[in-house]
């Protein structure tokens, strides 16, 4: 049973509990080489770094952002006590981010990962977690979908997280002297997400469509793209751009 106020801050939790309990801990995702136990471990990890950075700042001491070094506790614990940490975790998170929107307004910046965020990214940031991870476990079924294709999942993914999105694809791709990825992906009757990786550094943005895109899709196959996923039906996107250039756009995608 998810207490109410946990249920009112992260609704999707519900459907990514259900997600989970439906499969075996060592059954395989759609995350490349994480088991089902590995999604807990991240998610875990996940709502106590969130809820540790907010409540830190709202207690007046600030702290960084810990890496993935966050988890290292939870692949020791049983099956039960890592259950069990999970929704402790996720239950103090929805504590404190009720708290700071009570106590800060919300365009009050806080720093995540080296980089200001506002107070309502928190619970947001989660909420995406939720959706993202739950798709890992279950494919493209049609919760998943439609969860996925909420303007706000576009809207979180190139505004709060932006740039990091590109970090790993960036480092991985051989730009050369004057070398440059630039990719649009576009929705039918949105914005064009428009992704760029030069010699500078990374840039992602949203920006009316113009020219040809490079992938077009529909919302939820582009949040996907983003985060360096791909959905079971292929026939759910399409690109004229060239092989070269869909290639390149795709290694930038790589994943966060």
């Amino acid at each position: 049973m998810i207490p109410s106020q946990v249920d009112e801050t992260l609704p999707e939790l519900a459907p990514f509990v259900h997600a989970v309990q439906a499969r075996r801990p060592d059954d395989g995702t759609w995350c490349e080489a994480w088991t089902v136990r590995d999604v807990l471990v991240h998610q875990t990890g996940n709502a106590e770094e969130l809820a540790r950075v907010l409540r830190a700042f709202l207690e007046g001491a600030p702290v960084e952002t810990r890496g993935f070094e966050r988890e290292a506790p939870y692949p020791r614990m049983s099956d039960p006590d890592l259950w069990a940490a999970f929704m402790s975790r996720c239950e103090q998170l929805a504590e404190i981010t009720t708290a700071a929107a009570q106590d800060l307004p919300p365009d009050r910046e806080v720093m995540w990962t080296g980089r200001p965020v506002t107070v309502p990214f928190f619970a947001e940031h989660m909420r995406e977690e939720l959706i993202l991870h739950r798709w890992d476990l279950t494919g493209d079924d049609r919760t998943a979908v439609q969860a996925l294709g909420e303007p706000w999942m576009t809207e979180h993914s190139v505004v709060s997280v932006g740039r990091p999105l590109l970090a790993r694809g960036r480092t991985d791709l051989d730009l050369g002297p004057g070398g440059r990825v630039e990719g649009r992906l576009r929705t039918p009757g949105t914005d064009d997400i428009v992704v760029v990786a030069d010699a500078d550094g990374s840039s992602i943005r949203l920006a009316a469509p113009e020219g040809p895109a490079t992938i077009e899709s529909d919302a939820a196959v582009r949040v996907l793209l983003l985060w360096g996923r791909r959905p079971a039906d292929p026939s759910r996107w399409h690109s004229s751009a060239g092989v070269e250039t869909l290639c390149r756009v795709r290694a930038l995608l790589s994943g966060y």
